[in-house]
């Protein structure tokens, strides 16, 4: 049985994490406005706001509002030196970057690997990245963790890799791996699931509270699903993989793998071959494509989206999200036309389940996986026990 005292104190843990996390994801508010989004009474906001300066997780900027009666009230806003380092090791490359409690990306870096990519490497590129930027663009930050976003099911207990099949890794413990290396606290979990996350509080999905969310990475494709304003993780942490689905496919000929499945069927290696690329980031692959006359290029692109569709209106039609989202070259897929996609989509969806589905591309683009694991370190670090 909690005493009194203990319950004071995790009220307070719980309002401070309520006014930090308002000024981080909903943006700068004055004390005024942390009242009226929190409940919470004046007198409390400023206590509350006092300790969090105290901690170093906010500060208070001058209002730039201009020709108002009275004197402008502070802003509170998150401290840019409180700082995620974010990654992404994928079959060609390691993304990298360090991101603030204001969402500015400090820092930045594609690593770009010849060979696959160890767990073991993994975590040496990022500690001698992290000790890097330690002399540089971090020289004055407070790093609370690394979170990580890794193309394959990630155990939710533990965040265990349990399987990053294009990687060739198997039940590999990335998080420890990488807090040895750096001496941080690191987060693991699955890519598309962070994505999700990052499109939901920031991006595209904003404001819905029932989400799917399809990422096409080199490693092939993989989702996650948001209902009702919670991640569906399932028993193990395992749900959204939407890419080892077996697509619907209507015309044989569209099919490229026997017996394969989504991610063998819709996938950036045939199209970087479709445009006679050797690799790239997704900006080169779209670039690559607007500018591709050859008709076996465009054929390509027309095949994939035609079983994207299906595999779009197979979603709908069992979770009747208000939003679908695509991001990395699936948003490439999309954005060749994406009110024909739509339609191709609706064409195939149970009407009532049409009703108010909106289809979309990452807003955050390239960032986005990078977004969703620096959230989870903020998540973890500085908001816990919700």
């Amino acid at each position: 049985m909690a005493t009194a005292g203990t319950r004071g104190d995790g009220m307070r843990r719980a309002n401070l994490s309520l006014v930090l996390r308002t000024v981080h994801r909903e943006g700068p508010r004055s004390r005024a406005a942390l009242t009226e989004a929190t409940g919470l009474n004046r007198s409390t906001i400023a206590d509350l706001v006092a300790e969090l300066q105290r901690a170093g997780l906010v500060v208070e900027r001058a209002s730039d509002a201009q020709g108002r009666v009275g004197r402008p009230s502070p802003i509170v806003v998150p401290d840019p030196r409180v700082v995620a380092i974010a990654a992404n090791p994928e079959v060609d490359a390691l993304d990298i970057g360090a991101i603030a409690l204001d969402g500015t990306i400090l820092a930045r870096e594609r690593v770009d690997q010849r060979t696959l990519l160890t767990p073991e490497r993994t975590a040496a590129l990022i500690a001698e990245t992290v000790e890097t930027w330690r002399r540089g663009p971090l020289a004055a930050a407070q790093i609370v963790g690394v979170g990580l976003a890794v193309p394959g099911p990630v155990r939710a207990s533990d965040g265990l890799v349990r399987e990053a099949p294009h990687l060739g890794w198997t039940d590999a413990p990335l998080a420890d791996l990488v807090t040895d290396a750096t001496g941080l606290t690191a987060h693991v979990a699955n890519d598309a699931a962070l994505g999700a996350l990052a499109e939901y509080l920031f991006g595209a999905a904003r404001g819905a509270h029932d989400v799917v969310y399809l990422n096409g990475g080199a490693s092939g494709i993989g989702g996650a699903v948001i209902v009702g304003g919670t991640p569906l993780g399932g028993a193990g942490g395992y749900a959204g993989e939407f890419g080892q689905n077996r697509p619907g496919i209507v015309d044989a000929t569209d099919r490229r793998a026997a017996e394969g499945v989504l991610e063998d069927e819709v996938s950036r290696a045939h199209l970087l071959a479709a445009v006679e690329l050797d690799g790239g980031d997704d900006a080169a692959l779209a670039a690559a494509l607007a500018s591709a006359s050859d008709p076996v290029a465009r054929a390509e692109v027309d095949r994939q989206r035609r079983i994207l569709a299906t595999a779009l209106a197979n979603a709908a039609n069992v979770l009747n999200p208000a939003v679908v989202v695509l991001g990395g070259f699936l948003a490439v897929l999309a954005g060749r036309d994406l009110a024909g996609l739509d339609a191709a989509v609706r064409a195939q969806t149970v009407p009532a389940c049409a009703e108010g589905l909106r289809l979309a591309v990452a807003e955050l683009g390239g960032d986005r996986l990078l977004v969703g694991a620096a959230e989870a370190v903020f998540e973890a670090a500085l908001f816990p026990g919700r």
